[in-house]
């Protein structure tokens, strides 16, 4: 038997042992409390389950600290024995009083069997605990027989793996060493290589840098020129318009001067004219108004220019002052 099986027997005596206490703790309460409450004052009559919890509590450390001494090899001595006797005496004589004092034979041998189940209980399971605790100690000590042997073989196979493996690590360590040494001089070659790979790369890098950099300068100085030759062309642009406007305005100038010019011989023309020598043609007439409107010339000396009366003429005087108003006037004329 190995020692889950133990520990599942174990596990079953106790479930078992336990039912076998809980039931009759139960049993035990409700058959004595009413015996305890007829022999009670009626006023006390709630103390009546007192006594039975009292000797159950009882009942319950024996069975507890029993089983507990049992599994660690020990003995309680006799006020254990005592105490487990004592309890299941009362329990036996309080579950039986009452049909003792009724004379009810039946009734006493009923209600003897769970306190006597319990006491045997009690004891059977302190005698299988105390056997299967003896047992557990003898295959313990079997074991541990066992694992000291094999611990003994596996020391006597330890030392001679480490001779071994000393012989063996003294040879490796001679091979090691040549070998490191080997390995030094190929690290110390590929070393040099690495070196020179390196001094080779950084003056690549150095000469790629450079070139770059070359590169980068040509590209600033050509980005520069471009933006030199822009600008320049933006001025040169910005020149040629701004010589283009001021020609255009001198252009205009020019042309405005001459029709200023021209239309100030027009007016003098029609103003050294003369009186008319009669009424001048409607066109001709208001063209010498204009003429005279714009010399400040009075109403009657424009009449006299035009020969048309110096209503019509203070009329072309109003228009020329008011173009909107005149043309308003025109316009109710024309209706």
């Amino acid at each position: 038997m190995n020692t889950v099986q133990i520990r599942s027997a174990e596990r079953a005596l106790s479930v078992g042992t336990w039912l076998i206490v809980c039931g009759a703790m139960l049993y035990s309460v409700l058959t004595v409390t009413p015996l305890m409450a007829a022999h009670t004052p009626a006023k006390w009559a709630w103390t009546a389950p007192i006594l039975p919890l009292v000797v159950d509590a009882a009942v319950v450390i024996v069975v507890r600290l029993d089983s507990v001494l049992a599994r660690l090899g020990g003995h309680g001595g006799r006020w254990p024995v005592a105490l487990r006797w004592m309890t299941g005496t009362m329990t036996l004589a309080l579950n039986t009083a009452d049909s003792a004092l009724a004379k009810d034979l039946v009734g006493v041998a009923v209600h003897s069997v769970a306190p006597l189940l319990l006491i045997v209980t009690a004891e059977t399971g302190l005698a299988y605990r105390r056997a299967i605790t003896a047992a557990v100690t003898a295959l313990e000590a079997r074991q541990r027989a066992e694992r000291e042997a094999a611990e003994q073989a596996a020391r006597e196979r330890a030392e001679a793996a480490r001779r071994q493996a000393r012989e063996e690590g003294e040879h490796a360590a001679l091979l090691a060493r040549e070998q490191r040494e080997h390995e030094a001089r190929l690290a110390a070659a590929a070393a040099e290589r690495e070196e020179r790979r390196r001094r080779e790369e950084r003056e690549e890098r150095a000469a790629r840098e450079e070139a770059a950099r070359a590169e980068r300068e040509r590209r600033e100085r050509e980005r520069e020129q471009r933006e030199r030759e822009r600008e320049r062309a933006e001025r040169e642009a910005a020149q040629r318009a701004e010589n283009e406007r001021r020609e255009r305005e001198q252009a205009r100038a020019r042309e405005q001067r001459e029709r200023e010019q021209r239309a100030a011989r027009e007016r003098a023309a029609l103003l050294e004219r003369g009186p008319a020598a009669g009424k001048l043609p409607e066109d001709e007439a208001r063209a010498i108004v204009t003429a005279a409107f714009e010399a400040a010339l009075s109403v009657r000396a424009a009449a006299e220019l035009c020969g048309w009366s110096v209503g019509w003429v203070s009329t072309r005087y109003a228009e020329l002052r008011d173009p909107g108003h005149g043309g308003a006037e025109l316009a109710i004329a024309s209706r």
